[in-house]
């Protein structure tokens, strides 16, 4: 793992990142904060299996895509970081 305390959110890929996990979080935190992203997709998902999507707008649906993917991947890191912790050393 990097040396410095902070690391980048990968969803979005670019030189300078601004939203940064903090690996030295309370593991609870770090939980939480995953299971709050996994929860939204979730439910955003379920939102989406009880509609009829005949009617869904093409570009609508690929920024809904966007979103669930973006906070699936931010999920994603915070449960490598909850990971790495709690690996023995």
């Amino acid at each position: 793992m990097a040396s410095s305390s902070f690391i980048p959110l990968t969803a979005i890929d670019c030189t300078i990142p601004a939203l940064l996990i903090d690996r030295s979080a309370p593991l609870d935190v770090l939980h939480a904060n995953a299971v709050a992203r996994v929860l939204a997709v979730t439910q955003l998902m379920e939102s989406f299996s009880s509609r009829e999507m005949q009617q869904a707008d093409a570009v609508d649906l690929k920024h809904l895509a966007t979103v669930a993917a973006h906070l699936l991947r931010d999920g994603c890191d915070l449960l490598d970081v909850l990971g790495w912790r709690l690996r023995p050393a």
